[in-house]
């Protein structure tokens, strides 16, 4: 089960989180994705989100992700979260215009 939703900025995203709280996802259930990486990793330490990494990725497509472009590197994220092909492919987009994506998903 995974909830998706895009937001505009930080405090946006803080919104969304403690929304996403009530419903019943903790913090390290939600993943925020920024396009460019140092704004994904500042924001995901400021509010306390997931990181995708090792046991969301599995360790080949972790390893794998260090050789792609950074689209590639979203877009496999995402699928690795439970999102289908189109699915990851229209939220990177989102992600190309700078916006924020926050990913709920219990696993």
């Amino acid at each position: 089960m995974y909830k998706v939703e895009v937001v505009e900025n930080g405090v946006q995203a803080k919104e969304k989180l403690a929304l996403l709280a009530t419903e019943g996802f903790s913090k390290n259930e939600v993943y925020l994705f920024a396009h460019d990486k140092e704004r994904e990793e500042d924001l995901t330490d400021a509010l306390g989100a997931g990181d995708v990494g090792l046991k969301e990725q599995g360790l080949i497509d972790s390893v794998a992700n260090v050789f792609k472009k950074r689209g590639d590197e979203l877009r496999s994220q995402f699928e690795s979260l439970g999102l289908t092909a189109d699915e990851a492919d229209r939220y990177e987009k989102v992600l190309d215009e700078g916006r924020l994506v926050l990913v709920a998903c219990k696993k």
